[in-house]
């Protein structure tokens, strides 16, 4: 695993990562995914979906992936490493270190991995070690709980003042956004949460995250 170097170049402005609510309505979800990927420069779309067979979630995907990547944004399913080459996705993001093995044996080399429920220092080393492409820190987990913002971010500034893998923090309100870029964060993830305040108005969100993020000049 690589680390940062001693005198390190300055991390560029964190890039917009954006995280969709479980969907079961996928061609009903694409005009609130059109609106946010014109809204500003998103790196990329994470998919999460609600219980079906094996082939109505591969045409969620595929409808979803085509919005994304005609934007120029990697689409990335939560779970379900796969159904990603079925679905023309960009790769996984995988939860807990035993999801990201599997994640990983199915996908590398040429698929995304993501990690996230890192609970430990140690965790985290050993999914960047194993070869993920990006760490999440700051996500709410499948019970709806989420470490406290000072703990966030103590993990993204210690992971990006040590370590070259990118990370990606996940900022459950507005508010979260600064702290969260200040401590490092590659990229910002925002998207599902308890009131969905990126999909109630993708464009009106965006544009208040443009001060903190790498967006386009005149794109909102």
């Amino acid at each position: 695993m690589a680390q940062r170097p001693k005198n390190p170049e300055p991390r560029p402005q964190p890039r917009l990562y954006l995280v969709t609510p479980p969907l079961s309505d996928a061609p009903g979800f694409v005009p609130a995914l059109n609106e946010a990927l014109a809204a500003g420069d998103v790196a990329a779309v994470l998919v999460r979906l609600t219980e079906a067979d094996e082939r109505t979630q591969i045409n969620r995907i595929k409808t979803l992936t085509a919005a994304a990547q005609d934007a120029g944004a990697a689409l990335l399913i939560d779970g379900h490493p796969n159904l990603v080459a079925r679905a023309g996705a960009d790769g996984a993001h995988a939860s807990g270190i035993d999801a990201i093995t599997e994640a990983l044996e199915v996908l590398k080399p040429d698929w995304v991995v993501g990690a996230g429920e890192l609970s430990s220092r140690h965790d985290a080393m050993t999914a960047a070690e194993a070869g993920c492409d990006y760490l999440m820190f700051g996500e709410i987990d499948a019970d709806r709980h989420r470490a406290a913002l000072d703990a966030i971010r103590e993990r993204v500034s210690w992971w990006a003042e040590v370590f070259e893998a990118p990370c990606v923090a996940y900022a459950a309100s507005l508010d979260e956004v600064a702290p969260l870029v200040e401590a490092g964060a590659d990229f910002i993830a925002v998207g599902h949460d308890a009131d969905d305040w990126i999909w109630r108005e993708p464009a009106r969100a965006i544009a208040a995250l443009a001060p903190h993020l790498k967006l386009p000049e005149g794109a909102l």
